[in-house]
């Protein structure tokens, strides 16, 4: 079930865009603003709106940490903001001046994706906030971005209806008519799809257009077998052109908004349609979910951004043929652990646990005495079955935690690293674990204890893609 909890009404005009961090809300509009609310409770922040736009903001995001904000607008200008302040950190100007339609952090944030309506697509350093690179289409405008998650490359969506794809060195890699009346968003699943090839690396894409269709994709890329693009499938359900799409941040989900006012969910694994949301009184033009908890942001024509909410059971309905296991039990959110009882049938249970605030760590802590005297659970059968399931947990995350290549394991905190990053001394480190390392002591290498070179990090793009290939290998 899908129930409406808020809604924004703040904006003078059309919503063009909404975008969430971790803790944040934007949105942006024809009325030339961007505005940001808290997550907690919709409140707008102290220093919202933004206004620095001449003229109509079409699109807004924020950066993978949610420190800057980007905006772009019919101005021809993309704006980067501070987040905590609401400064601007950067103008920078569309080289042709050309009214600018989208924009896109990359994932390790290096870079500034501007996409405008002269067809040209600039690549900007997200750091130096200089221009880096420049291409463009041979027809159309650009209406849609999205960087593949490993950033090795990006999609643009053209108003003629082409995809093309694009290394980030800005070489074209690929161009194909998709929807033949123009395409109007593009978004890649966070997940990768299992191909079987060891060194290729295969994420869904999904696009939609002005023939009413959404359409599903998978996009390979190994520097041995080169790039390839292939159509998968058609998702129905509207009756009128579609204006925006989104992956749910687990990639379980992907929702899309139409001219027919209607907003559908769909399941991606079966492609069956999950929820019709039919609040909005005119053209629904944007929709994005949040990265953490289970809430859906819709915009409008009609001048509202409605915010949804998720319980548990669509989250079991979207994620049990293929809910991916963490390796670390103990980082498990309550909504990790949520979809987890789902998946073994203990769906009843969600409303419990979520009132006790049992993530992933205490969910490994629970004796059947905390069950039946914390929890309340009177049937001694269920307690049995959960302590059962939680023991199988336990024996799986151990002999997993055994089996990991030490290559995988950071130095600093040994365990498996997430987010794996190269340091001046050649040798990789867990991202934070590594800058903290910098921070709080000399500027040593933790494995020579001789002087760091330099404190730059480089993204392990490589091992990252190694780490993620091997934990779909073992979860299964």
């Amino acid at each position: 079930m899908v129930k409406l909890i808020h809604t924004l009404a703040d904006h003078g005009d059309d919503v063009n865009c909404c975008a969430f961090s971790s803790s944040l809300l934007a949105t942006c509009s024809l009325d030339k603003t961007i505005r940001l609310y808290f997550l907690s409770d919709f409140t707008e922040l102290p220093h919202s709106p933004l206004k620095f736009h001449t003229y109509a903001v079409h699109c807004c995001c924020f950066s993978p940490s949610g420190h800057i904000l980007a905006s772009c607008s019919t101005d021809g200008t993309t704006v980067l903001w501070n987040t905590q302040n609401g400064q601007t950190l950067a103008v920078m100007e569309q080289p042709s001046g050309s009214p600018v339609r989208v924009c896109r952090f990359s994932p390790d944030s290096t870079w500034v994706v501007s996409g405008a309506a002269d067809g040209t697509a600039v690549l900007w350093n997200a750091q130096s906030y200089k221009l880096h690179r420049c291409g463009s289409v041979k027809d159309g405008s650009l209406v849609s971005c999205a960087f593949s998650p490993d950033g090795n490359l990006f999609v643009t969506g053209s108003s003629c209806g082409d995809l093309t794809v694009w290394e980030d060195t800005m070489r074209c890699l690929h161009s194909e008519k998709a929807h033949d009346l123009g395409i109007t968003c593009c978004d890649f699943s966070s997940q990768p799809v299992s191909d079987g090839e060891q060194d290729l690396q295969c994420f869904r894409l999904a696009s939609c257009g002005q023939d009413c269709q959404i359409k599903i994709w998978v996009v390979s890329f190994s520097h041995i077998l080169g790039f390839e693009l292939k159509y998968k499938s058609t998702l129905s359900g509207h009756s009128a052109p579609v204006l925006a799409c989104a992956f749910s941040h687990n990639g379980q989900m992907l929702v899309s908004g139409s001219v027919d006012k209607s907003v559908i969910v769909y399941d991606i694994n079966t492609e069956n349609i999950l929820h019709v949301l039919t609040q909005h009184t005119r053209y629904v033009t944007t929709c994005a979910f949040a990265p953490n908890i289970l809430l859906l942001a819709t915009g409008s024509m009609d001048k509202t951004v409605n915010i949804w909410q998720f319980d548990p059971e669509t989250l079991c309905q979207a994620s049990s043929t293929e809910y991916q296991l963490k390796l670390f039990t103990e980082d498990w959110s309550e909504d990790d652990v949520s979809t987890w009882l789902c998946a073994q049938d203990l769906k009843d249970l969600v409303g419990i646990f979520k009132m006790n605030n049992i993530d992933g760590r205490e969910l490994l802590n629970l004796t059947k005495e905390s069950l039946a005297d914390d929890l309340k659970i009177d049937s001694l059968g269920l307690r049995s079955k959960v302590l059962r399931k939680i023991e199988e947990l336990r024996t799986k995350v151990k002999t997993l935690s055994s089996e990991i290549p030490d290559e995988f394991i950071c130095p600093i905190t040994r365990e498996l690293m997430q987010d794996p990053v190269i340091a001046s001394d050649g040798y990789s480190y867990e991202k934070e674990a590594m800058e903290n390392w910098i921070s709080k002591k000399k500027r040593t290498s933790p494995m020579t204890n001789l002087l760091l070179p330099s404190a730059v990090l480089t993204p392990n793009r490589t091992l990252k893609m190694a780490i993620n290939r091997w934990l779909e290998t073992h979860q299964k």
